[in-house]
């Protein structure tokens, strides 16, 4: 008899087994999420914010909103909407709800009203990973990406802009008052009677603090304490500057901004007195009989000051520049943390700059948010952070070892072989700042290795050469080139799972705070995927107390 086709009852009771743990085969990394979120770590922040007992419904389980929340964005699931959906119809989002599905709103606000616990999630996972032998610190790298923020380009207001916007904001706040009050008026004078005052009510515009008006003056007073901040800093640094000037010693280097018309004047009049005097000492010769010598130029004729006023009159056409574009600034009125960013390809893209640190096999050792656009400001930051995190890790190893050999905690530069970096984090306060030993790149990696393939160097450079001078001297040796090979693979990989894999591209919250938190949360779910890949290959978790 010849086969038929499997039937087709949907009507039969049971399609699923009764037991949910035979919905998913045991080896499921879903049951190995659920058991890091139940017995390896510490969620009692997040419960800490939920509320129990009293009338009402109850609440769902924290524990399992956090798991929901690791597995969905593991699986490159972030909307709200979509986990929601997933609880129903996907087998392993069903068997962390236990088919209890939240909505889409109890999901987001747990997610936006525990953002600081997610955040402290992340040092609990790096504890587990490094209690598993994870976070190798032979060698660890440091690099940026930029992430969108939850905000348009087309938001951003300058100045002018913002204010012009909150006069509008204002007289249209007034208005939708004033037709609300007369609107009110008259439906109140038919129900209580002209003269019953009645309840009165406030506008919406005026009741709540997540409107537009309240976010361009968060943008408005965001402007203003940064000029007020670069001001002073500006002040500071011209100061110290000029004053060298007028103490007779010859400073080197780029003149501090605001300071360029002061040094300017000051260089042309010592090079008018110079002259001058010049020009003085010829005349009393002459006047005493000397006869031949060198005949000085007059002072606006002579080279020097001619330069020197050179440079006065584009010291003043660059500070009128800067002048005109003072008003320029621009904020944005959707959320007025976030920056225009510069993209490598080109164009510009408004969010943050995410920094992460990452260890020789792919775990994220310290992460960092921040809106300047350039690398080489969150070198101090991270680096402090990244020697936190290998003491952490020294640590949890030194507690798991059965037999600990007693001995004082070691420094970073102890623990920590090498840091790599590319050219964005060069200059020569982060060559020569105190920590481990780094490489930081100082040009493009291609062009360095080509240099050191025409003109191969040997051994150290020499004892008095200038901190980029002597990286470079580094860079081209045969040790040097091997090791610097390894930062784009260490630091880079990370970024291209977080965005072509899990797709974040952009965050979903706004504020600088919650950009922080969240990308540290995607760094916690990141190193879990580093931990269950580690579980694959026959290791256990570590029994738990």
């Amino acid at each position: 008899m010849a086969k038929g086709y499997r039937p087709v009852n949907r009507d039969q009771q049971f399609l699923l087994p009764p037991d949910m743990r035979e919905w998913v085969p045991p080896t499921h990394p879903v049951w190995t999420v659920i058991e890091i979120v139940d017995e390896h770590l510490d969620t009692s922040a997040f419960h800490a914010s939920r509320r129990t007992g009293g009338a009402g419904r109850a609440g769902y389980d924290p524990d399992m909103l956090v798991t929901l929340l690791i597995w969905a964005w593991s699986r490159g699931m972030r909307s709200s909407r979509q986990i929601e959906r997933a609880c129903t119809e996907v087998v392993s989002y069903r068997v962390i709800c236990a088919g209890d599905t939240p909505d889409h709103v109890t999901i987001s606000r747990f997610r936006k009203d525990n953002h600081t616990a997610c955040q402290d999630l992340f040092t609990q996972v790096l504890i587990l990973a490094a209690s598993l032998g994870l976070g190798r610190l032979e060698t660890i790298a440091l690099d940026g990406v930029k992430i969108a923020s939850n905000a348009s380009k087309d938001a951003n207001r300058t100045e002018a802009g913002l204010r012009k916007a909150a006069a509008a904001e204002a007289a249209r706040i007034a208005a939708a008052a004033a037709a609300a009050h007369a609107a009110t008026d008259d439906a109140e004078d038919d129900l209580y009677g002209e003269d019953d005052p009645g309840p009165g009510q406030v506008p919406a515009e005026l009741a709540d603090p997540g409107t537009r008006s309240a976010r361009i003056a968060e943008a408005l007073a965001q402007l203003d304490a940064d000029k007020r901040a670069e001001q002073a800093e500006r002040d500071g640094k011209s100061r110290h500057y000029l004053a060298r000037l007028d103490a007779g010693q010859t400073v080197m280097g780029r003149v501090p901004v605001g300071a360029e018309v002061a040094a300017a004047e000051r260089r042309l009049a010592q090079a008018v007195t110079a002259q001058q005097a010049v020009l003085d000492r010829f005349e009393e010769r002459t006047a005493s009989g000397a006869r031949g010598g060198f005949v000085p130029k007059p002072v606006a004729e002579h080279h020097l000051v001619r330069r020197r006023r050179t440079e006065l009159d584009t010291a003043l056409r660059k500070q009128a520049a800067r002048d005109a574009t003072a008003g320029q600034r621009r904020r944005n009125t959707t959320d007025p943390d976030s920056r225009l960013q510069p993209l490598r390809g080109g164009g510009w893209l408004q969010g943050y700059n995410c920094q992460a640190f990452t260890s020789v096999d792919g775990v994220i050792l310290a992460t960092g948010v921040g809106t300047g656009p350039a690398d080489y400001d969150y070198f101090p930051e991270m680096v402090d952070k990244a020697g936190k995190a290998a003491q952490l890790i020294d640590t949890t190893r030194r507690h798991t070892n059965p037999n600990p050999a007693p001995a004082p905690a070691p420094a970073p530069e102890e623990l920590i072989g090498v840091m790599l970096f590319d050219a964005g984090y060069c200059s020569r306060e982060n060559l020569t700042a105190p920590g481990p030993d780094r490489l930081i790149a100082t040009g493009k990696a291609r062009d360095l290795e080509t240099a050191a393939a025409e003109n191969p160097v040997t051994g150290s450079p020499p004892p008095q050469a200038d901190p980029i001078a002597a990286m470079t001297h580094r860079l081209r040796t045969e040790a040097g080139i091997a090791t610097y090979r390894q930062r784009s693979p260490i630091a880079e990989t990370v970024f291209g799972h977080a965005k072509h894999n899990l797709g974040f591209r952009r965050f979903t919250s706004r504020g600088l705070d919650r950009a922080r938190s969240e990308w540290a949360f995607h760094a916690a779910v990141h190193n879990i995927g580093k931990i269950l890949t580690h579980l694959t290959a026959g290791n256990t978790l570590p029994a738990t107390t």
